[in-house]
């Protein structure tokens, strides 16, 4: 282990990739890179609606994130997650939603530090000293019988309703955040993903394409076509981010990756 110093701020490193899978039509999640802060969002609601849902939300985090100048926190986060949650009611009539789990890097008393955000069954993983952990805890049906016993792992791999989200933004419905907070090691590995991977790959071979590909964007590539090769019955998407440098004078690099552009969602009546 080798945390940082006080003082010492790092960017990210980091490689994207997304795939709208072999069995849907249309690709809804939307994809976050800066320089220190990454995040992966799962729209919700079909044509025209999930996508622009998950776009949305990233921008609104985006924009935020980087008017801060550096001095951003979890209630800054939280903050800025109840106005994307406003914002995509505002435009889908509470009728398109998306998840959301990513990471910013804060500096708390001079320390730089990890936040893990999640709403919903996206995933936020962390590979430290070559041990793949899962931060983030899925919002989901399955998951909350997992946790009352009610449900084993194996069985969990094959309950019908392991998609039913609990909590998401934008659908009226509980939209309340997890946050953690982590000391950074300048060693980690961080992870964020649909749940279009995570339903497909199991942690022992996340864990060791994250150890065997040491570029971040030959692992994300190697994570999404394996995702594809075990099904891909849904939109799969990834970002995988070392951490880089200590520099902190550099201008933020902004980069949301989206399936298409839009510019408003238009549902119509019966869908």
């Amino acid at each position: 282990m080798s945390v940082l110093p006080a003082g010492v701020i790092p960017t990210l490193k980091y490689g994207q990739a997304t795939d709208k899978g072999l069995r849907r039509v249309l690709n809804e999640d939307s994809l976050l890179a800066m320089d220190s802060l990454i995040a992966v969002a799962d729209g919700m609601g079909g044509h025209e609606a999930g996508d622009v849902a998950s776009s949305l939300c990233l921008k609104v985090v985006a924009d935020g994130y980087a008017a801060t100048s550096g001095h951003f926190t979890a209630q800054s986060m939280d903050q800025l997650l109840a106005r994307a949650d406003q914002e995509i009611i505002n435009a889908g009539s509470a009728r398109a939603g998306t998840t959301l789990t990513g990471a910013a890097i804060v500096s708390v008393a001079g320390a730089a530090q990890w936040l893990i955000f999640n709403v919903g069954d996206s995933r936020t993983y962390r590979l430290s000293g070559g041990i793949l952990e899962q931060v983030s805890v899925d919002h989901s049906e399955v998951q909350e019988l997992l946790d009352s016993g009610q449900l084993t792992v194996s069985q969990a791999a094959t309950y019908p309703k392991r998609n039913v989200v609990t909590r998401a933004l934008g659908m009226r419905a509980d939209s309340r955040p997890d946050y953690w907070m982590l000391p950074i090691d300048s060693t980690d590995r961080l992870m964020v993903c649909s749940d279009g991977l995570s339903s497909e790959l199991g942690d022992e071979q996340i864990q060791e394409i994250l150890r065997r590909f040491l570029d971040p964007q030959q692992a994300a590539d190697e994570l999404v076509l394996c995702a594809l090769a075990q099904g891909g019955r849904d939109n799969v998407s990834v970002i995988v981010a070392d951490v880089a440098s200590a520099e902190i004078d550099e201008p933020i690099d902004v980069e949301i990756t989206v399936p298409r552009e839009r510019v408003e969602i238009k549902i119509e009546d019966g869908q």
